[in-house]
């Protein structure tokens, strides 16, 4: 039988019965504030000087390579490592003061998957957590029934959790953590090892929640999965803040502009593009047509630089349109710019 996690205090020696109601944040409120936060382990600084803000019903994405300090500031906001310099808020209470309260309305998602009773089925794993959060065996069937239905599992409620696919098992984290009624989802690597279909049906699931109100901080590896998903994202780097703010924002860091065209030519165009002895650009076919290319400025070049020498190569524009930026070349681009 696969491990499963230990319950915090707070769950486990709570009397049977309803847990009290925990004031929800005022509107506009920040349902996590996290200022200046430093966490060393030995020499090495897991996090140095990190902050970050969340509010109800956001989606905010934490980005970085591996060991950029993303797992450890998620244990730090639940109270599971202690921070060594800053402060942190979660809820307006800081979390290694009053874990209890905190841990009553949080919901976490973790990056394993083997965080279920596998030989018995998923009502019954998700009975035992209900359980553990305070409710009488009635009102945690009616809530496990009610959390396997939003995340599409009913079908499939009384089948041994080893029968589930990937997918599936990471439903059921997901239905785990909204069995509190969370106002904060943590997400780490949520869609880690899941194909496109299920990775947008986890998103979507998600974005339900929030919608609901909750806030979610969202970690991944997979940074274009963040475009029309998150609200704001926050870049981490060997455990600095190297970019926070929106998504379009970060885009705008995309190292090279890039821009689609449609020509026109008795011949083939160039594919590096000249003003004097300058490259101002680069072509691409975009398709399998003679038609449409992909025009990538070079360094500091301008777009009008570029279509002057297309021009001046005897070559007729047809149309112009941006091209949407790319997440990871932005990340990329943050990353290459960082001190050494």
């Amino acid at each position: 039988m696969s491990a499963v996690p230990d319950a915090p205090a707070s769950l486990a020696n709570r009397p049977e019965g309803a847990a009290a109601e925990l004031p929800e944040p005022p509107a506009g409120d920040f349902v996590v504030e996290a200022a200046a936060v430093t966490r060393r382990f030995g020499q090495q600084a897991a996090l140095d000087g990190v902050s970050l803000r969340l509010q109800r019903g956001e989606i905010h994405a934490l980005v970085g390579p591996n060991g950029a300090g993303k797992t450890t500031l998620l244990r730090v906001l639940t109270g599971l490592v202690s921070a060594d310099g800053g402060s942190v808020r979660v809820l307006g209470l800081d979390p290694d003061r009053s874990p209890r309260e905190v841990h009553r309305r949080l919901g976490v998602v973790g990056s394993g998957s083997r965080s279920f009773y596998l030989r018995i089925s998923g009502f019954e794993n998700l009975l035992f957590f209900a359980r553990l959060h305070g409710l009488r065996w009635r009102a945690a069937a009616a809530r496990v029934a009610t959390v396997l239905e939003a995340v599409d599992l009913s079908d499939a409620a009384r089948k041994p959790v080893a029968a589930y696919s990937t997918g599936m098992q990471r439903r059921l984290a997901i239905a785990r953590a909204l069995l509190p009624e969370p106002s904060l989802l943590l997400m780490d690597e949520a869609t880690h090892d899941l194909d496109p279909h299920a990775s947008a049906r986890v998103r979507e699931l998600v974005t339900n929640a929030a919608g609901a109100g909750a806030a979610v901080l969202w970690t991944t590896q997979r940074i274009e999965e963040i475009k029309g998903f998150a609200r704001n994202v926050t870049l981490l780097d060997r455990g600095t803040v190297r970019f926070t703010g929106s998504v379009p924002r970060l885009l705008a860091h995309a190292l090279h502009s890039q821009y689609l065209l449609r020509l026109s030519s008795a011949r083939r165009p160039p594919t590096r593009l000249l003003n004097g002895e300058t490259v101002v650009g680069t072509l691409a076919p975009h398709d399998a047509d003679d038609e449409h290319y992909t025009l990538t400025l070079a360094g500091e070049a301008t777009l009008g630089e570029a279509l002057d020498a297309l021009l001046a190569a005897g070559t007729r524009i047809l149309s112009c349109a941006e091209a949407r930026p790319s997440a990871e070349e932005a990340f990329l681009s943050l990353l290459r710019d960082r001190p050494a």
